[in-house]
């Protein structure tokens, strides 16, 4: 038994050692190195830069009333159209108590005025009858008589513009019916009927009713990194591509390039504005979120390869051009090249290369 065990032992140690010297063996044999093989082909590269921002309308007006009060009634909503001089909301007028009062007070002022001017101007044209007087001072008293009533007609339309907004005489264009100013979209109410409302004046820009859009004249409104606005100008071709709208890109025509950078976490953003092109069989509404690319450079048939085997060292650029297909491995050299426009993924090459020639790719 004792001798089983100790042959055993010697022929596992015989294994290992055999299996040692094998590995070692193994791992100095060279390892052979396998390339993919590319071809130069003739594309076109465009170079582009990507602004992500919204479309937003060109003008957006946003309609404030002319008095204080409370909204009574809203006749539109939001995504109706509108024309200039529609009426969107009525506005009830909550009067000052002060200015109430003072103009109760000039009706009743103009009241006892004209009560006395009338009294005079019947003695007056009893008079004239009687040829007492001279038909000057009867045509005095008649002014007379005639401004007492224009006053007291004053008088009474000032009270009712304080106490309802609107007088007889002005109320088709009442400041209480709420107007637009334009023809176009509602694209948002934020107010409701009950809200009270503010005026525009001097000291406060008054209370938004609604806001109006022309839908018809569309803009892109996005941002660009400061490493490329410097090689974009206006009247550069974009093209629109719109998160709600799938499978569509739309045209446009930048137009503006903020002369101001804005930071924004941590790098410097330039805003800018392209004109859209939108068919009107497309529904675009106001703050869709976009993206807009910017055809910075761009070149047609050329020589073009994968930028991944283009070699860059100092001044030199260059590739690895295959020379022998049959060998194990296949051999290759080094080979000069000018290149050109790149767009990350392939890259021009100006000299240097051929179409269908064949070079060195990526290790596999």
């Amino acid at each position: 038994m004792k001798k089983f065990f100790r042959i055993f032992l010697f022929a596992l140690i015989g294994a290992v050692v055999l299996g040692t010297f094998y590995w070692l063996w193994a791992k100095s044999r060279p390892v052979e190195i396998s390339y993919e093989t590319l071809e130069a082909t003739t594309g076109s590269i465009e170079n582009t830069s990507v602004a992500t921002g919204k479309v937003s309308p060109r003008d957006e007006i946003m309609i404030k009333p002319q008095i204080q009060g409370i909204i009574s009634e809203l006749r539109k909503e939001a995504g109706d159209y509108v024309r200039a001089g529609e009426v969107i909301a009525v506005v009830k007028v909550i009067p000052d108590i002060a200015s109430l009062n003072s103009a109760e007070s000039r009706v009743r002022v103009a009241e006892i005025s004209l009560e006395t001017t009338r009294a005079a101007h019947g003695r007056q044209v009893a008079l004239f009858a009687e040829n007492v007087i001279s038909r000057e001072e009867m045509e005095a008293s008649e002014a007379e008589y005639r401004r007492a009533e224009e006053e007291l007609q004053n008088a009474r339309d000032n009270r009712d513009i304080v106490k309802e907004g609107a007088s007889k005489s002005t109320s088709d264009i009442a400041n209480t019916q709420i107007r637009s100013t334009i023809d176009g979209m509602i694209i948002n109410i934020p107010v409701k009927v009950g809200n009270s409302v503010m005026q525009a004046s001097t000291f406060s820009e008054g209370t938004t009713i609604a806001t109006v859009a022309d839908m018809s004249d569309l803009i892109f409104i996005g941002n660009v990194d400061e490493t490329e606005v410097g090689r974009v100008h206006t009247g550069m071709r974009v093209k629109l591509t719109v998160g709600a709208v799938e499978n569509r890109t739309f045209d446009a025509d930048l137009e503006y390039i903020s002369p101001q950078g804005v930071e924004t976490n941590g790098a410097i953003l330039f805003e800018i504005k392209a004109a859209a092109t939108i068919p009107d069989s497309v529904n675009i509404r106001a703050g869709y979120s976009a993206n807009a690319e910017i055809v910075l450079a761009r070149v047609e048939d050329v020589v073009t390869v994968p930028e991944s085997a283009v070699t860059f060292s100092n001044d030199s650029t260059y590739v690895y051009l295959l020379v022998d297909s049959l060998a194990k491995p296949a051999k290759y050299e080094r080979h000069d090249i000018r290149t050109g426009l790149s767009n990350g993924m392939s890259i021009e090459v100006k000299e240097g290369l051929a179409v269908g020639q064949k070079i060195r790719g990526n290790r596999k």
